[in-house]
């Protein structure tokens, strides 16, 4: 199998894995019945009566996954998703810089790898309990170091995606190039726009909207990029 489809592959995965696993542990918390009288029996903590999140902010995604026994799909799912965005962004940087010649690192790729490895530990701490305040500080500060890389490493890519476009046309979808800078510029618009309600205090649903549907704009790159990516037919 070749780069492109490597790629293509890896980017599919990583927009499929997480969004069936989240959307399974937000079926769990708010139809927690289904599991009691079982081994899986749902902690207090992670019950809830019937929401959609994306909608009306009822529940926020740490609740959804950081309790038992949702943690068990959760954890796991994005440390592998972690390690899948590793993977990622070395083959596609490998990919670029054979197009490239010129360009012997691509800033693209720090920032990505950096954001996958922040997710990796990010997904390592969710579960585990501390009543410490540094801890819990730590806890989001390393999810949110993740969302930062994670926005900058694909709006880097994006546009290194269109400074090179006309040497790579054969093997992209130009029409999907350009729903990928839209993707990309909402995020950003969206991050900035938002800070001032995230930094203060209340406006919980609305954080939790934002939280779930941002959660859903970072992993709709990676299906552009399995749409953008034309596939290579083995020979």
């Amino acid at each position: 199998m070749d780069q492109i489809n490597k790629i293509r592959t890896l980017s599919l995965w990583i927009f499929i894995l997480p969004i069936v696993v989240l959307n399974l542990c937000l079926f769990i918390t708010i139809n927690p019945h289904l599991l009691d009288n079982t081994i899986f029996t749902v902690d207090w903590g992670g019950r809830s009566t019937f929401t959609i999140p994306y909608i009306d902010g009822g529940l926020s995604i740490s609740r959804t996954a950081r309790t038992y026994p949702t943690y068990l799909l959760f954890k796991p799912c994005m440390i592998i998703t972690g390690i899948l965005l590793f993977k990622y962004w070395i083959k596609t940087n490998e990919l670029m810089q054979n197009h490239n010649n010129q360009v012997k690192k691509n800033t693209f790729f720090t920032f990505g790898i950096l954001s996958a490895i922040f997710l990796i530990c990010h997904s390592i701490l969710l579960g585990t309990s501390f009543d410490f305040d540094l801890y819990k500080f730590f806890r989001r500060i390393v999810l949110v170091f993740f969302i930062i890389f994670e926005v900058i490493a694909q709006t880097l890519f994006v546009i290194q995606l269109y400074k090179n476009k006309n040497k790579i046309s054969k093997i992209i979808n130009e029409r999907i190039l350009y729903l990928k800078i839209v993707l990309v510029s909402i995020l950003c618009i969206v991050a900035v726009a938002s800070l001032p309600i995230l930094t203060s205090s209340g406006n919980t649903e609305f954080k939790h909207i934002l939280e779930w549907n941002y959660f859903i704009g970072i992993i709709l790159f990676y299906f552009l990029t399995f749409c953008f990516w034309r596939k290579k037919k083995k020979t």
